[in-house]
């Protein structure tokens, strides 16, 4: 059974994907396996955050291959991905198809599929600037942080305590935060889909990043996309049934050897 790797974005770790990756095992039938699924930190973040942030996605790649290697992970895999995560995941499927058997893109964007106005929106850019000047403050820089990526407010409360815990027990240097946004900002994917079966999942009301982003993805590779109603950037955090069941829905529909890409959406929501 092919393993799951999850990766998170800008400044996030594994202990950020919260109940998810429980949700994915449940809705994906892998209960009773419990090394189906691998939380896997980017450089600079979580239990790599000593570490200097490369500058070059590429080398973010180079990494987590390296520590999927070095954890007795074996190839192909299946990669769950968020936002910067996305452009790593994207970048692995790309230059090593051999070791990537699904994909599965959540909130990302990348050049030359979208404009830098679409990738960062400009309303989130005030709110950024306030993380930036609270960051060695972690209850007020992740209540900032929650306010801009998460739509659902009922464990706002919860959410802020747990990810303040979070930042003080493996803090991200400002510097690596910086660094993984040039990153982001320079990363180019190649025009080609992945060889693999691709998923775009997506958040009309994603404050961060356009939704239009995964939409344009999807239409350039020719891939399945998923659009959720309300949630925020943090799809996961937001709606983990629903991102649970969408993959699995698209994996049943993968299985049925469906001539047309799955396309499916939650109550009408589009980009």
């Amino acid at each position: 059974m092919s393993t799951w790797i999850l990766l998170r974005g800008l400044t996030r770790e594994g202990r950020h994907w919260e109940s998810f990756p429980e949700q994915l095992r449940v809705e994906t039938g892998l209960n009773g396996d419990a090394n189906s699924i691998a939380l896997l930190d980017l450089p600079g973040n979580g239990h790599e955050n000593a570490l200097s942030a490369p500058l070059d996605v590429a080398d973010m790649v180079k990494f987590v291959r390296s520590r999927a290697a070095d954890a007795g992970l074996l190839p192909p895999y299946r990669l769950v991905a968020m936002s910067l995560g996305g452009m790593v995941a994207t970048g692995w499927a790309q230059r090593h198809p051999e070791e990537i058997e699904r994909l599965v893109l959540i909130n990302t964007s990348m050049r030359p599929f979208s404009a830098v106005r679409e990738r960062l929106r400009r309303g989130a850019w005030p709110a950024l600037v306030r993380a930036a000047a609270s960051w060695a403050d972690p209850i007020k820089c992740e209540t900032i942080v929650h306010d801009l990526t998460c739509n659902r407010l009922d464990t706002q409360s919860a959410d802020i305590a747990a990810w303040a815990a979070i930042r003080q027990s493996a803090p991200v240097s400002a510097a690596n935060g910086l660094r993984q946004l040039w990153a982001a900002a320079r990363f180019r994917a190649a025009s080609h889909a992945p060889a693999c079966p691709t998923l775009l999942l997506s958040s009309r009301e994603d404050r961060l990043v356009d939704c239009v982003c995964s939409t344009r993805i999807a239409a350039r590779w020719g891939t399945a996309q998923a659009v959720h109603a309300w949630a925020g950037h943090d799809l996961p955090h937001d709606d983990p049934v629903w991102t649970g069941k969408a993959i699995a829905d698209w994996l049943r529909k993968l299985e049925s050897h469906a001539d047309e890409p799955p396309v499916m959406s939650d109550g009408g929501a589009d980009c």
